[in-house]
């Protein structure tokens, strides 16, 4: 029997169907692309444990998640600021995923960058994997994480989505 009951809401964007994974009281637990879908079952796994998570798709109105980020597609930057979000994860990932949530719209960190500004100097391999695993990209947005050269590096959603999610909040490319 699951330990976790989570709704599961498809919204679409202009990059592609996006699941969003909420709880009862609407905080959010995970988003990612459909097409993507078996990345976030896996992170469900890890930050929650195996068959620990049971996902319905449920009818009904949409969750604050789903309208924030419909908003934020929509071209309202900041309607993911303040966004309720619980996650798993170890104390080292939560305190990357926090620090994510403090690069400011239209600006870019490098690892090395994040990995100073938490405290950590050195451990910026340890940073990029907990990049790796944010259940809740976009929100906790690992997409402003770019290479110390300025390159765009790995991007769960792929490097077009990154790109795209990049412009979207007014940073050119070369």
């Amino acid at each position: 029997m699951p330990k976790f009951s989570f709704r599961l809401e498809r919204l679409p964007t202009p990059t592609g169907d996006m699941l969003i994974v909420t709880d009862a009281q609407g905080a959010l637990r995970a988003v990612d692309w459909d097409d993507h879908r078996d990345r976030l079952e896996r992170l469900l796994r890890l930050h929650y444990g195996k068959d620990a998570v049971a996902l319905s798709e449920e009818s009904g109105p949409p969750t604050a998640a789903r309208r924030a980020l419909e908003a934020y597609f929509d071209g309202d930057l900041r309607a993911l600021d303040g966004l309720p979000v619980e996650t798993g994860g170890t104390p080292f990932q939560r305190q990357v995923w926090a620090a994510l949530r403090e690069i400011p719209i239209g600006q870019t960190l490098s690892y090395g960058q994040l990995a100073a500004g938490i405290g950590r100097p050195r451990s910026v391999r340890a940073v990029g994997l907990a990049n790796g695993a944010n259940p809740v990209g976009v929100v906790v947005p690992c997409h402003r994480v770019i290479g110390a050269d300025a390159s765009l590096t790995g991007y769960g959603g792929g490097l077009e989505r990154k790109r795209w999610l990049l412009r979207h909040e007014g940073i050119s490319l070369a």
